[in-house]
């Protein structure tokens, strides 16, 4: 068998004999063309491959529709898959032929309905992610196949959110995209290996994240307020009980019946609804029982704020708040400024910041969350009927000539 150092001008002198013959490569061990009776020239690799107990010859392509440099990469990829990994190079192959056709049949759509099913669904922000997700990550990326997805385009996507300015949504969505894609590659079965968001900083892309400090002012307290009455239900009366407890979006928006307890005014939000993963005690003030009760009562489901008759907790959050805005004529503002805006105001009327803190669900830690078990309850009804009064002396203010004694405390 000859042995030569394959070369192209090798290669174009290599003459049909009559019958076929090999010339073996000197750079490659076991790599050579193959010269057919008829001229035909093939490359090969001769190795013993797994599953043979002899060596065996196996063609890489034909020259020239394959070049020599490409042969001879085949080759050594081919002899490191049986000398390194005892793997048959033609299972490899097909294993890589299945895996493209999955990530070119794979669309990012797909991808991301498993992951909100899958991973987000029951998260304590469940709704408020897939609303992101849909919107900013889906709405772009929809059709295209997953594995396409590329580090410029998630660069791309997250800068155009910053410079609306949106920031603060901008560390959101890449949080979102950077979850999905790792969870995606964990799961092994969409073709993905690695992330377009790896090594991507949001500090560096974005600039650091900043904690938002909005906090609404006594008229736009009034124009929401105001507002809400034209928004009817649901939305009318979920914002205003928002306003009147300082509880979280989702605590308010998935609250059923069952948790209320009218006669002692008393709402407890269960752990699976609650940051903390324990049970929250809201007191109900005067107001907030007004509202409980002009809130229509179902059939279908226990749901206070529903569009299915109570099936299902109130959806629609976006559209909404679009609306909302419309009738508020406010600066920007999102739904979570509320809060802040009620833990403002408890600080504003000297409420003790510990009971302050429970009252918009951040709970005690440490030493004093093992030894003080005091529920706290009249304390934070104390405080919660302050800021109701105070709410409706910002939204319905009293007469100039009206003086309000201030209550003496017990």
């Amino acid at each position: 068998m000859v042995q030569n150092r394959l070369t192209d001008r090798k290669l174009q002198s290599l003459k049909r004999k009559g019958k076929r013959y090999e010339v073996m490569d000197s750079d490659v061990p076991g790599f050579g063309v193959r010269v057919s009776e008829v001229g035909q020239k093939s490359f090969i690799l001769i190795a013993r491959y797994p599953g043979s107990p002899n060596p065996t010859r196996r063609a890489l392509g034909e020259y020239p529709s394959m070049s020599l440099g490409e042969a001879r990469e085949r080759a050594k990829d081919w002899r490191a898959l049986v000398v390194r990994k005892g793997i048959d190079p033609k299972t490899e192959e097909a294993r890589l032929r299945r895996l493209e056709l999955r990530k070119q049949a794979t669309t990012f759509a797909s991808v991301a309905d498993d992951f909100i099913e899958r991973h987000v669904t029951g998260q304590r922000k469940a709704v408020d992610t897939e609303r992101e997700i849909r919107k900013e990550l889906i709405a772009h990326w929809a059709d295209r196949p997953v594995a396409s997805i590329a580090r410029e385009d998630v660069i791309a996507l997250v800068e155009a959110i910053a410079r609306r300015p949106a920031p603060y949504t901008a560390h959101t969505v890449l949080g979102n995209a950077r979850s999905l894609f790792n969870w995606a590659i964990n799961r092994g079965t969409y073709g993905l290996e690695t992330s377009p968001c790896d090594r991507i900083k949001p500090a560096t892309l974005i600039g650091a994240k900043q904690p938002r400090q909005r906090a609404l002012t006594d008229a736009e307290l009034r124009a929401l307020w105001q507002a809400t009455e034209t928004l009817g239900y649901p939305f009318g009366p979920l914002y205003r009980l928002l306003l009147l407890t300082g509880a979280r979006k989702s605590e308010v928006a998935g609250a059923e019946w069952s948790e209320f307890d009218l006669d002692k005014r008393v709402w407890l939000v269960p752990p699976e609804r609650f940051k903390s993963n324990a049970t929250h005690m809201v007191p109900l003030s005067d107001q907030a029982m007004a509202v409980l009760l002009s809130v229509p009562h179902f059939t279908k489901g226990d749901y206070l704020f529903s569009t299915t008759l109570g099936e299902r907790p109130v959806g629609g959050f976006s559209k909404a708040k679009v609306r909302l805005d419309k009738l508020m004529g406010a600066p920007p503002w999102v739904i979570h400024d509320i809060r802040r805006t009620v833990r403002t105001r408890l600080a504003s009327l000297r409420v003790p910041d510990m009971v302050a803190e429970m009252v918009i669900g951040h709970g005690r830690k440490g030493i004093q969350r093992v030894y003080d078990q005091h529920s706290y309850e009249d304390e934070m009804r104390e405080a919660l009927e302050l800021w109701a009064a105070r709410l409706r002396d910002i939204v319905t203010p009293p007469p100039d000539n009206l003086v309000r004694l201030k209550k003496e405390r017990a």
